[in-house]
């Protein structure tokens, strides 16, 4: 007796992830497992299409060097155990090796793709055991400012939202491989630890109390501490032209080349705070992009 199989031959999967301008913070706290960074949500996504095959020997992606992807996509699909492959697509308004966690959008775009096609469940922990064993990631995965263990890929704590923001960011140029990033050893003392266990404590209440002042002053705490790690030139001078035209503070891509003025959207007076900051940005270093934060409710 012949048994026919109903399944479809083909089935479609398409999801989205947001990226971040760097973190408000970043560093290691004094604990084991202690690094740790917090998120700043913007308003750029990468956005995966899996198309599955029933019979395909494969999976390919397109585009070809986004390798990370496609090794998450055969992960799942070779934990579903259903046979065949497919095609994934991504598309991406992240800048790649620039700290705006273009990556880990990529593969929690990809997970929550696959999933669906697949008609999965891809709830955060499971992304979270799949992106553990490719790379350190960001919390993109979480739809708010959240505390992420990056290194061992697991949620500290969800802070919430704030009010939006603008970042006008500039790039110095080149990019920054996040897994070699993570490598170097981090010569933080025992008083630094401290520290980053109170402007963790900070950068809490302050999401709590929807406080961007203080966020703000967090952020470029957090920048300047990060300098012994990955020395970014125009911070100081970013501060100033922060200082001088009444921002927030300085944010930046711990691991990678950005570095933005934040500023309070809705405040009095922005659209002159941010035309003057976007004139001196470019006259520092010849580039400027403005992004806007993402709130949540």
């Amino acid at each position: 007796m012949t048994t026919i199989d109903h399944r479809p031959l083909a089935s479609t999967g398409v999801s989205t992830a947001f990226g971040t301008f760097g973190e408000l913070l970043q560093g290691v706290l004094p604990e084991d497992d202690g690094d740790f960074l917090v998120t700043l949500p913007v308003a750029r996504w990468s956005t995966a299409g899996f198309e599955l095959t029933v019979g395909a020997p494969d999976v390919v992606v397109e585009p070809a060097h986004k390798k990370k992807a496609l090794r998450l996509a055969r992960m799942i699909l070779a934990d579903s155990g259903r046979p065949g492959g497919g095609v994934l697509r991504i598309e991406s308004t992240l800048p790649e090796g620039k700290g705006l966690a273009s990556s880990s959008a990529d593969l929690v775009a990809t997970a929550r793709a696959v999933a669906n096609a697949l008609g999965e469940a891809m709830p955060p922990r499971r992304i979270e055991r799949y992106l553990a064993r490719i790379e350190p990631t960001d919390g993109v995965l979480y739809p708010e400012i959240v505390a992420f263990h990056h290194r061992s890929v697991r949620l500290r704590a969800r802070l919430g939202s704030l009010p939006a923001m603008t970042v006008v960011g500039i790039d110095e140029g080149g990019a920054v491989d996040t897994v070699a990033f993570n490598a170097i050893p981090k010569p933080f003392t025992a008083a630094d630890r401290r520290r980053y266990a109170q402007l963790l404590d900070r950068v809490t209440h302050a999401v709590a109390r929807r406080d961007l002042a203080e966020a703000g002053r967090v952020a470029t705490e957090s920048a300047r501490m990060n300098q012994v790690l990955r020395r970014k030139r125009s911070l100081e001078p970013m501060i100033r032209i922060c200082e001088d035209i009444g921002g927030l503070g300085v944010v930046i891509g711990h691991s990678g080349t950005s570095l933005g003025i934040l500023l309070d959207t809705t405040a009095p007076g922005n659209a002159a705070r941010l035309a003057a900051a976007a004139q001196r940005c470019q006259e520092l270093v010849g580039n400027v992009t403005v992004y806007q934060t993402l709130s949540f409710h």
